[in-house]
């Protein structure tokens, strides 16, 4: 359940419009997580969020996820392949939308957006070679 709300929180900030707990609290109760306020204040000291010009936001990937983030990876791909713009990206059964919030969280350049099933990711490339590239960093992961 932790797990599940530090996803929901780190995608709410990922959006770029989260000034306020109340609007993270909010976020929450409409994804169907229900939570205290501080609950959501641990939340965020535990995910190391800042304020930046008033907006919430996550850790430099320097700081401290990034490695959490790529361990989430090599554990949830399985295969990679592209065509056009598009990557898609195999993940083991049911791990596609906690791997699509790490690599939302670290985008590769030229990555224009990301939708992800059970265990499915689509990411959409600026162009092909957008998606050769992030194509092979990806592939790094697979299992």
């Amino acid at each position: 359940m932790k797990r599940r709300r530090h996803e929901l929180i780190l995608r709410a900030v990922a959006q770029g419009n989260i000034t306020t707990q109340d609007q993270l609290l909010s976020y929450l109760e409409e994804h169907g997580m229900a939570a205290t306020q501080a609950t959501v204040s641990r939340d965020i000291k535990e995910l190391r969020l800042r304020k930046v010009e008033s907006f919430y936001e996550a850790p430099l990937l320097d700081e401290g996820l990034t490695g959490k983030y790529r361990t989430m990876l090599r554990n949830a791909i399985e295969d990679v392949d592209g065509a056009g713009n598009i990557v898609c990206v195999r993940c083991s059964a049911g791990m596609a939308q906690s791997a699509c919030v790490a690599i939302d969280a670290m985008p590769p350049e030229g990555l224009i957006g990301s939708i992800a099933g059970e265990d499915t990711i689509f990411l959409l490339c600026r162009d092909e070679a957008c998606m050769q590239a992030t194509q092979e960093e990806f592939r790094q992961y697979a299992q």
